[in-house]
């Protein structure tokens, strides 16, 4: 075999140059968060590996804890501005802005998980979450997670109903903050830097936060006895990826695409991950010594009123919020949709030890 150095010589140039170029047209972006650290932080390192992984090196995405490019829960001015370029965000933490924002993210008497799925991707949702976005706020924004059902409160004091819920001094955000104190508690807002503190000196006597799985590693279950079911405050939640528009438009299409399906992915794996950890968390509390409690339906039953009573109050009270109105209309009609839908099937996690074959050996 005849060796041809030139040839080679040329080959090896051509294509460390052509590395070198790849390198250099790379886009790195940064990503405020509110998140302290914890899993909702490292969900959103990974997403950013997925990211470099789809666009092949072209897209990096560096993640940053709350309060490095401003206030925790101000995200979306953080990216709208360009001092970072993308946000990871709960879209109701924008709600002291527009309160549309929390018909999106997850509120008293909206959806659910499996509910946000069909109505992101199968009733128009996630477009129109797009358009509502860019209007409003002036950034891109897609969804980038749904969540499993939360707990309602780790408390210190046992709650139940409404006589119990009466002078509970409790974090919470969004929607909640306001139907909450309607029902006799004192709602404070907290980043969540801030809340394990808060209810470790008593501070707060109760918190809510997300689901077990995500709980279990911040330790509220170790400093307050009761685990309050179901997340009548917030029946589902979701989450925002948000590009500064200037920032997105900059990238490749093919780049922009990649995100995009990115995108759908972690939303598919935020909820698989933690709805299946999320059973072994809860036996984890049990074990350990926590109090599991229900809420009277009484309470829910007050919950999803005042729920509803607050967002037609807001109607009200805001008529020139057109978004609002639109968004709360199209999410009653889904809901109406889905009212047939427990009728066709058994509901997850309905089946008991009376109805289950046994474990065979």
């Amino acid at each position: 075999m005849k060796f041809n150095f030139k040839k080679t010589a040329v080959s090896t140039l051509v294509g460390a140059g052509m590395m070198f170029a790849g390198s250099a047209s790379a886009v790195d972006l940064k990503m405020a968060t509110p998140w302290g650290g914890g899993v909702l932080l490292e969900e959103m390192k990974r997403f950013a590996v997925k990211v470099k992984e789809a666009t092949e090196g072209r897209v990096n995405i560096t993640v940053f804890p709350s309060g490095t490019f401003g206030k925790a829960l101000k995200v979306t001015d953080s990216v709208k501005s360009g001092v970072a370029q993308v946000g990871h965000n709960w879209m109701g933490y924008d709600w002291g802005i527009d309160k549309t924002t929390v018909i999106f993210g997850g509120y008293v008497g909206g959806l659910n998980e499996e509910e946000f799925f069909l109505w992101l991707y199968e009733a128009g949702g996630a477009k129109l979450w797009e358009e509502y976005r860019m209007e409003k706020f002036g950034v891109v924004s897609m969804p980038c997670g749904i969540f499993p059902a939360e707990i309602f409160l780790h408390s210190k004091k046992k709650v139940t109903n409404l006589a119990d819920y009466k002078g509970i001094k409790q974090r919470t955000a969004g929607a909640w903050a306001e139907v909450g104190g309607s029902l006799g508690a004192t709602t404070v807002i907290l980043p969540g830097g801030e809340v394990y503190p808060a209810l470790e000196r008593g501070v707060i006597d109760a918190t809510e936060w997300s689901s077990p799985s995500i709980n279990e590693p911040v330790g509220f279950h170790k400093i307050a006895k009761y685990i309050i079911f179901p997340s009548v405050h917030q029946p589902g939640a979701t989450q925002e990826c948000e590009f500064n528009k200037k920032a997105w438009d900059a990238l490749e299409e093919r780049d922009r695409k990649a995100i995009r399906r990115t995108a759908e992915r972690a939303v598919f794996r935020s909820w698989t991950h933690y709805a299946y950890r999320d059973l072994f968390a809860y036996r984890r509390m049990v074990q350990g010594g926590n109090t599991m409690l229900r809420l009277e339906q009484s309470f829910i039953d007050a919950a999803q009123k005042a729920g509803n009573d607050w967002a037609d109050n807001v109607v009200k009270k805001e008529p020139n919020n057109k978004w609002f109105k639109k968004m709360l209309n199209h999410q009653r009609q889904f809901q109406m949709d889905m009212s047939v839908y427990s009728k066709m099937r058994f509901q997850p996690g309905s089946r008991t030890s009376k109805n289950i074959g046994p474990i065979l050996k």
